[in-house]
């Protein structure tokens, strides 16, 4: 089982970036998945999810109407597209996919927001 995040990066404050997660190991379809993000010093937190079929997704408040989810079940792919970046937003994005008792990790990726 492999969840490999790619996309992160340095980014200005206003300014977008795409976080892909490539999927491999598992039946991807079945899945749902979401992005966590994590700040130094913070605890992990939920920034959204989206169902296995891809109608249903949910964002935190601090992410609403900046962040979409977004996956691809034919290319066993997840996005998250992030728009209006803040500092606030600066942290390390993990992929996570979830399934009955099942719960991959992928190693995340580094996104920060400064000028």
């Amino acid at each position: 089982v492999q969840l490999v995040e790619s996309g992160g990066g340095l980014v200005q404050p206003g300014g977008s970036l795409r976080l892909s997660c490539a999927a491999s190991g598992f039946t991807f379809s079945s899945y749902g998945m979401r992005w966590y993000r994590q700040a130094p010093g913070r605890e992990r937190e939920l920034v959204a999810t989206i169902n296995s079929a891809g109608g249903n997704t949910v964002y935190a408040n601090a992410v609403k109407g900046r962040f979409t989810i977004a996956r691809d079940n034919a290319k066993n792919t997840v996005h998250l597209q992030m728009n209006s970046l803040k500092p606030e937003d600066t942290a390390v994005y993990y992929c996570n996919a979830h399934w009955l008792l099942y719960d991959y990790w992928g190693q995340g990726t580094q996104v920060t927001v400064s000028s």
